[in-house]
């Protein structure tokens, strides 16, 4: 069916033909190339160490297990957290002193398909250069194993991920003493992955009560309850148990837990966009300083940046983008508006435990309930569609007419192509995680959003 290589990992589904979807060939191969770069990026050491994880999806420990084989074949150990989060394997590798990681995670994507996301020595996610190099490699198929007498081992080590959650509540703004005062009641979305175990876990440390949590979709077997992708279409489940536990806020998160998402206690949506607003609002308000976020996420996350007197940056899509913008500009706080938070003070990586502490901690201190938060940022609409990528369209093509189209208005081409118009903007890009087109536009009001992203849509028929 489908095999995608991009700055988010090597992602496939499972089974079916080599080349085409992601089978034992290519997870042998993928690997292969994986161990070949960490070794040459790392001359001079003796033994090489890679940290594995993954998440609950059930094809996950049969790729985990043959992609740490082909690594230990290589004369590398790998270190293996087994079932846990993407930014838990991230701090693992720092912590660990390791040379990489893989995340055995298709994040968002529906059940049938799992991916491998590739970690650098710093636990952030390989560059597209580094990439790149890395799929000329397994290309090539020039790679060298180890022989009997110097394979690795696979230690498993799935201690690291009360580590981490140690590491969230170490944190200065985390406030465990306000969260616990608030007595909050609250219901969680696992969708039958990581999360199911890590989130509620995490809210007891906080200082929630274990009566006070209810967990749905949390038995961590892959088999998701739902579209895995946390929008307001695919979380009827959630809505309809805040309401009948009487919960002051629901919690959802993605399958590898990088992705977060709130549902107010009236059961309507926060708002994936405003999550990182929430978070970086808190964040500013005690250390303020300056803020990145993708070319298609919300313009409130600037306008709660300007309000500080800080600069806010729009970097092209995916974390490796973000991150980048946020070391050149020594952003505190930054993300993506599909739910991503990024907090530097403890790492570079897209963190749903972090985002909840720290959105726990600042709802703790305003001292009021989720709807009356969301009142307190700018109210814009994002219009949300994708259409799927035909092999017979040229999007360099539609980019070039658009730029012609549209020339009187301000353009962007750093990633796809986004025009602001004077009443909002529409961003079109080729995703990186799926075979689709996105076209994200944004407006005060609903309907204005959808005409914008009307515009631009034609052009990909």
């Amino acid at each position: 069916m489908t095999l995608i290589s991009s700055i988010s990992g090597i992602r496939g589904t499972v089974g079916g033909e080599p080349g085409n979807n992601l089978t034992p060939v290519d997870i042998v191969r993928f690997a292969s190339a994986y161990g070949t770069f960490i070794k040459a990026a790392s001359k001079g050491r003796k033994k090489c160490r890679i940290v594995v994880g993954r998440d609950g999806r059930y094809s996950g420990e049969m790729i985990s297990a043959l992609a740490s084989s082909v690594l230990n074949s290589m004369g590398i150990d790998v270190y293996d957290i087994g079932l846990t989060t993407t930014p838990t394997v991230e701090v693992s590798v720092t912590k660990l002193k390791a040379q990489g990681g893989i995340i055995f995670t298709a994040s968002h994507n529906p059940a049938e398909w799992n991916a491998m996301k590739l970690l650098n020595n710093k636990g952030e996610f390989i560059s597209k250069e580094e990439g790149d190099k890395i799929l000329a490699l397994s290309k090539s198929g020039k790679f060298k194993y180890s022989a009997w007498s110097s394979i690795g081992k696979v230690i498993d080590f799935p201690v690291m991920n009360t580590k981490h959650l140690n590491q969230v509540l170490s944190l200065k703004l985390v406030d465990k003493k306000a969260i616990k005062g608030r007595k909050f009641r609250i219901v969680v979305d696992g969708i039958n992955s990581s999360g199911s175990i890590m989130v509620p876990r995490l809210l007891e440390m906080l200082g929630v009560s274990s009566a006070d949590i209810k967990v749905i979709n949390w038995k961590p077997n892959g088999k998701f309850a739902h579209n895995p992708e946390p929008l307001p279409g695919h979380l009827k489940g959630i809505v309809a148990a805040v309401k009948k536990h009487k919960a002051d806020l629901g919690i959802v998160v993605d399958p590898d837990v990088d992705r977060l998402a709130f549902v107010c206690e009236d059961g309507s949506f926060f708002g994936e966009e405003y999550t990182l607003v929430a978070v970086a609002d808190y964040v500013l308000k005690h250390n303020p300083g300056n803020t990145v976020s993708n070319l298609s996420s919300t313009k409130a996350l600037k306008d709660v940046t300007e309000k500080y007197g800080k600069k806010y940056t729009a970097s092209g899509v995916g974390e490796v983008n973000v991150v980048e913008a946020m070391k050149k500009t020594k952003a505190v706080i930054g993300g993506e508006g599909n739910g991503g938070v990024i907090y530097p003070a403890l790492h570079y990586g897209r963190d749903a435990l972090v985002g909840i502490a720290l959105f726990l901690s600042h709802l703790a201190h305003e001292k009021c309930k989720m709807t009356q938060l969301r009142k307190k940022y700018p109210d814009y609409f994002v219009s949300k569609n994708k259409i799927e990528l035909s092999p017979k369209l040229n999007f360099d093509a539609v980019v070039k007419k658009l730029v012609k189209d549209f020339k009187g208005n301000e353009i962007n081409l750093s990633d796809g192509i986004r025009i602001d118009f004077t009443e909002g903007w529409v961003h079109l890009r080729k995703s990186n995680t799926e075979p689709v087109v996105r076209i994200y536009a944004e407006a005060r009001k609903e309907k204005t959003a959808e005409s914008l992203a009307g515009k631009l849509i034609p052009y990909l028929k």
